[in-house]
């Protein structure tokens, strides 16, 4: 049995670290459009910073991919375009109402923890384990931080 290294990742490892590009590419791309779509300019910089984040994330995931002789994905996935795209018209319908986008971007923000915490949880010990705990934990920062912007514009 081979020793997995970061030049040397099983099959599986690199799997699921071609889902968390395209996870993070898909969360990226949304929150670009939500920056573009709600109204308060501060929240918008929150929303263009945690993008920029993402970006970083699958950049990092990239390289290690690539160093493994493989082609990284570089799109988002079909479910995460329908996403931007629900998120979007919900905006339009209601004008950019902020709890309404913060509520959409919280869902997001659901989907990319749990694939984090599958991911740990299914390739345990992987040589990838500081990058993924690393990424995870901004993740969840971001998470809960969307999380309390809505509840914070809750309507009563």
């Amino acid at each position: 049995m081979t020793v997995e290294t970061k030049a040397n990742l099983r099959d599986e490892t690199i799997t699921k670290l071609q889902d968390l590009i395209q996870l993070n590419i898909d969360s990226q791309k949304g929150f670009w459009q939500a920056a573009e779509t709600i109204k308060d300019p501060t929240v918008a910089a929150l929303f263009r910073r945690i993008a920029s984040v993402r970006a970083d994330n699958a950049a990092e995931l990239k390289a290690h991919v690539a160093f493994n002789h493989e082609k990284p994905r570089e799109d988002g996935s079909m479910l995460g375009t329908m996403h931007r795209w629900w998120l979007s018209a919900r905006g339009a319908l209601v004008g950019g109402d902020d709890h309404v986008v913060l509520s959409e971007a919280e869902r997001g923000e659901d989907a990319i923890k749990q694939k984090y915490e599958e991911v740990l949880r299914e390739l345990p010990g992987t040589a990838m384990n500081d990058v993924i705990i690393h990424q995870y934990a901004r993740v969840k920062d971001q998470h809960e931080r969307i999380r309390d912007l809505r509840d914070e514009r809750a309507i009563h």
